[in-house]
């Protein structure tokens, strides 16, 4: 879309990511803590909460890796995806950044021409060489390799979230943070709310 390409878009978008984010983490570190529920170990998880905010990280990733502002609409699609596909692996502060890493760059390959490889990532997003070809893979078998991303789904993720980017800055000081994602189904071309869930 065009209007990704105006500079002033990218900044806000990183930053409503960043933000969403961190709250669903948060509200599944809860989860995590008060259930007794157990939670799939994943080659996502971490041993410890990376020192680096959520923020930072997707500011690192759109400095360096050079792909289009499209993948940013589409690695938040793909996270939907998985998170819907993966229930047992829902988003955290253990998981999240490796997630975000993997997405980007799953979207990159994907819809860019020209991309880097598997090892300039993972310098990016500060892991191995090995560890981001093992996320990938893991990432890509979660998805059931649904990577398509239609012209109508891409338009209501991304029409949502310039919505919320618009409604939410304001009210975020005075309201405090949302706890609920809205997400899409592939098949709804009319772009109309499926549900709110805390999933990404």
């Amino acid at each position: 879309m065009a209007e990704l390409e105006n500079p002033g878009v990218m900044p806000k978008l990183i930053s409503f990511l960043s933000s969403l984010l961190e709250r669903v983490s948060e509200t599944n570190d809860l989860i995590r803590r008060v259930t007794t529920q157990s939670q799939s170990v994943s080659v996502f998880e971490g041993l410890s909460r990376p020192p680096i905010t959520i923020q930072s990280y997707l500011e690192r990733i759109f400095k360096y890796a050079n792909c289009s502002p499209s993948c940013f609409v589409v690695a938040y699609v793909y996270l939907d995806r998985f998170t819907h596909r993966q229930p047992s692996l829902p988003i955290n502060s253990f998981n999240v950044h490796r997630l975000l890493i993997t997405s980007v760059m799953v979207s990159a390959k994907f819809l860019d021409d020209r991309y880097y490889n598997n090892a300039y990532y993972a310098k990016v997003g500060g892991i191995s060489t090995k560890e981001m070809n093992l996320l990938e893979l893991d990432f890509l078998f979660g998805l059931g390799f649904d990577l398509n991303v239609t012209p109508n789904t891409f338009h209501a993720y991304f029409s949502y979230l310039k919505k919320e980017m618009t409604l939410l800055q304001p009210l975020s000081l005075v309201l405090g943070p949302t706890r609920s994602v809205l997400t899409f189904n592939d098949e709804e071309a009319s772009h109309q709310q499926q549900q709110q869930q805390l999933a990404v």
